[in-house]
């Protein structure tokens, strides 16, 4: 299987508000931009939405190596709370799981894929953390 490492991240202007998500995939020698956005929604979603649209690009199963610096989304794959919510009829033990229409495609995705998780510090030295975040920034100024 191809290797792709994927860098993502997601902001939002008010949270509800304007929001943009920003994906990078690099293969090889090759690299591609992906960004997005909506009028009205949150960061959360945009988070789950740039993961979502990088991992629908893909053409066949691949190591995804996922660079994000989204604890909600790491943790929640990582830890398999979203695979549990999903079990649970989209319940948590404190209430009903957020988003469920974006975590069920993001689990059917990674179904997959090989999915390997890294977390990292948003907004520090990271230059493709620091890219996605100027995508995702560029395009929820466009809903203002």
């Amino acid at each position: 299987m191809k290797t792709v490492t994927i860098y993502t991240d997601g902001a939002c202007s008010g949270n509800p508000g304007p929001g943009g998500w920003g994906a990078i995939l690099m293969f090889g020698e090759h690299r591609r931009e992906l960004s997005g956005g909506e009028a009205q929604t949150t960061n959360n979603r945009m988070e789950l939405q740039g993961v979502i649209s990088a991992l629908e690009v893909l053409k066949e199963p691949c190591i995804v190596e996922l660079y994000s610096d989204s604890k909600y989304v790491i943790d929640a794959l990582e830890k398999g709370w979203a695979k549990s919510w999903q079990k649970n009829g989209w319940q948590r033990k404190t209430g009903p799981a957020l988003n469920p229409d974006l975590w069920a495609k993001l689990l059917s995705l990674c179904e997959a894929h090989e999915v390997r998780l890294h977390w990292v510090k948003g907004h520090a030295s990271n230059p493709h953390n620091n890219r996605c975040d100027e995508l995702a920034v560029a395009e929820s100024r466009k809903y203002k």
